[in-house]
């Protein structure tokens, strides 16, 4: 799959690295939350770890959230549901309004009030 997507490894190395956002991490500028499945062989969780930690360098809001048995793609309906409630969970917390349900929170790191 990855072949017909971006091209055949190692022969298409340069593309690899151009439309990976682990080689461009001096243009992250914004708050990002990271939805990592643990068992994802697509990016694999040190990839998203690593990004989780220039965020945290950088002093950008960012918040990691891993989800036991689940791949790229996630198929278990209570970690679908928990994702959405905690992407809208950060929005909140970034853009600083009140959700109208409550929610279980999680850290956001380097995040002002």
């Amino acid at each position: 799959m990855v072949d017909s997507l971006i091209g055949r490894y190692p022969q298409d190395i340069a593309t690899f690295k151009a439309r990976s956002p682990s080689h461009h991490t001096e243009q992250l500028n914004a708050a990002c939350i990271f939805f990592q499945g643990l068992e994802d062989q697509v990016v694999p969780p040190n990839q998203a770890e690593m990004m989780v930690e220039v965020l945290r360098e950088k002093g950008l809001p960012v918040a990691y959230v891993p989800f036991e048995g689940e791949q790229h793609g996630f198929r278990q309906a209570k970690n679908i549901k928990r994702s959405l409630e905690l992407e809208y969970f950060f929005y909140a917390n970034v853009f600083g309004f009140s959700p109208a349900d409550a929610i279980e929170p999680i850290t956001i790191e380097n995040l002002t009030a």
